[in-house]
């Protein structure tokens, strides 16, 4: 039987889990259609108490929380790449969400945690991306619109055209039939695996050769980069610099502390830099004992 309630996926760790309760909150407050939302998590190591303080922040008449573990959702014929940045494993998950879902469920959005929703999500869940695998945003700051040729650096080597549009994949409404179909997953990760010295930003940059000319373009204003200075938009991307930390100087923090401050986080205060380098940190341990110990 076909699954109609809204599908998101999201992937995050005990440090992040702050930022998911704003995304959440944000998400619960602006839903006003009256489909009901499952959202997997996949849970990188987020303590008991902040699973529990993070249920109490919501409404959970309007979504249902399911929870995965990360150890237990990488199929075993699939080995994850490993490359040269400071992002945790867990932003791999993207590649593996038709792996993940039910078989009811027929697409599925997913959501980077570092964002906040500002118009109903059912409006992104209805977008029709016809016969492309994924719905997608253009890589976009400010009036500058990334393409293959800027965005991927070895474009020329792999024969790719240069005019192809870029897309950002930390928001993506996802086709699961033709994903699989088509084998995604496993083209994305040869794309990099093959490519590692181009692959800094791992499964953005396979993704953009595995899908070139195969996503529908949808509208930027839902994903629209906390650096810009739209007036309008419909989701905030905090893609850099966070606005919990201190040294946070781009657009948006308002927004994002509106919501905050409806959670059990309400009395959070931005912290010193130091504890986003001690992430990137742990970020490059976690990644060398899933290379060497897995």
């Amino acid at each position: 039987m076909k699954n109609n309630n809204i599908s998101v996926v999201l992937a995050c760790d005990n440090n992040y889990v702050i930022l998911l309760a704003a995304l959440l909150k944000s998400i619960e407050l602006n839903h006003i259609e009256n489909s009901i939302i499952d959202i997997y998590i996949v849970d990188d190591k987020i303590s008991k108490r902040n699973k529990t303080k993070l249920e109490q922040s919501l409404n959970l008449n309007k979504m249902n929380l399911i929870w995965l573990k990360m150890t237990e959702i990488i199929p075993k014929n699939i080995s994850l790449p490993i490359v040269n940045n400071a992002y945790p494993i867990n932003t791999y998950v993207r590649l593996l969400i038709p792996y993940i879902v039910p078989e009811t469920v027929e697409k599925a959005i997913f959501m980077d945690v570092d964002m906040i929703v500002l118009d109903d999500i059912s409006n992104l869940w209805n977008v029709d991306t016809g016969e492309f695998v994924i719905g997608a945003a253009s890589d976009t700051i400010g009036p500058v619109t990334k393409t293959i040729g800027n965005g991927i650096e070895n474009y020329k080597e792999l024969g790719l055209d240069p005019e192809q549009r870029y897309f950002n994949a930390g928001l993506q409404l996802i086709n699961k039939k033709k994903w699989l179909e088509q084998d995604i997953t496993i083209k994305t990760i040869n794309a990099i695996n093959n490519n590692k010295k181009y692959a800094s930003l791992g499964d953005q940059y396979g993704l953009n050769i595995a899908l070139i000319g195969n996503w529908y373009e949808i509208d930027r204003l839902w994903n629209c980069f906390s650096v810009n200075d739209d007036p309008y938009p419909k989701l905030i991307h905090y893609f850099h610099r966070k606005p919990i930390y201190k040294s946070y100087s781009y657009n948006y923090r308002d927004e994002f502390y509106y919501y905050l401050n409806k959670t059990k986080w309400e009395n959070f205060k931005p912290i010193g830099a130091s504890s986003r380098y001690f992430k990137k940190i742990n970020n490059i341990i976690q990644k060398l004992k899933f290379k060497f110990f897995k």
